[in-house]
């Protein structure tokens, strides 16, 4: 695709655990009148067992290898609202591949807000470690540079519901596919 090409009309939302994307996703995909996908349900289906398994029989590597290909797939996907998983990004290449796969919107909610998420999540594995906030702290340093890097556009839904923030995104989608959704 070239610099002059229009992005495929596709959202993908990228962010930390805990940010909403799944909740946000399925709201805003309703509101544009496009299909939802989330890359970590592909990644299930694609790999015939949950998260937890698939770090324990290939580790994180594989995880994000699996991952990486699931993002190849969606390549000629058009008219979906795309959650992704927290830690795509931390694949250099996967950056790249997501700008050129739509419009890459960050929810990027205070490091406060996500800590308070996750912890009400039982599930979640940082909630398994020796100290969750600092984990959470560390693994958002890491992070933020990246998101920002593949974001055209990030957006804080700490204050807002659910509903108020797809309604918001998809006020920003409509603007910016302004000649593509007429």
């Amino acid at each position: 695709m070239s610099a002059s090409e229009p992005l495929p009309l596709n959202v993908l939302l990228i962010g930390f655990m805990g940010c909403g994307k799944t909740t946000v996703g399925q709201l805003l995909a309703r509101q544009l009148g496009f299909q939802f996908l989330d890359t970590d349900h592909l990644i299930v289906k694609k790999a015939r067992c949950p998260i937890p398994r698939i770090f324990e029989e290939v580790g994180e590597a594989g995880f994000r290898a699996i991952e990486s290909s699931v993002l190849d797939e969606l390549a000629s996907t058009r008219r979906a609202v795309i959650s992704t998983g927290g830690g795509l990004v931390t694949v250099p290449d996967n950056i790249p591949k997501l700008r050129a796969l739509g419009f890459v919107i960050w929810l990027n909610p205070p490091e406060d807000v996500l800590y308070q998420r996750i912890m009400r999540n039982h599930d979640r594995p940082l909630v398994r470690t020796p100290d969750p906030r600092q984990t959470v702290h560390d693994l958002l340093a890491l992070r933020r540079p990246l998101y920002a890097s593949a974001a055209h556009q990030d957006f804080d839904v700490s204050d807002v519901t659910p509903d108020e923030a797809a309604y918001g995104l998809a006020e920003s989608v409509r603007v910016h596919f302004t000649t593509a959704l007429v």
